[in-house]
């Protein structure tokens, strides 16, 4: 695997088989080509977050290949998807270290997935 595109689903054995940095230089390449206003370290983080996602999907993690699935039947594209579980990664991540939770709660993460959908991510409520 040399490239990575987001809109196309990853084949997970060739995905888990490649090292997290590869995987994260992938995602940094087709990301660098877009017109984004992202220092080189937001990229970095970007690029970090949608690979703790595609890693999921490859481990298919309960919830996540049926939240994509979900998202993109409602108009989603797989971008776009990925960017919205990742929102709620990123609040998570955000929420332990600010010492909002004591620690990652699988069971908050799977209420969050449930209740997302297109609507509410377009509105900014995930």
């Amino acid at each position: 695997m040399d490239t990575y595109n987001p809109n196309k689903p990853v084949d997970s054995e060739n995905w888990l088989a490649l090292d997290e940095y590869t995987r994260i230089d992938l995602v940094h390449d087709f990301h660098s080509g877009l017109d984004l206003e992202l220092t080189e370290d937001g990229l970095q983080l970007h690029a970090s977050i949608h690979v703790i996602v595609e890693n999921q999907l490859a481990m298919e993690v309960d919830l996540i290949p049926e939240t994509i699935a979900k998202l993109t039947r409602q108009g989603l594209n797989r971008h776009e998807a990925i960017h919205a579980i990742g929102a709620i990664i990123t609040e998570d991540i955000f929420d332990v270290m600010k010492g909002n939770v004591e620690e990652f709660s699988p069971k908050k993460y799977r209420r969050k997935l449930e209740k997302l959908t297109a609507k509410r991510w377009l509105k900014g409520q995930y």
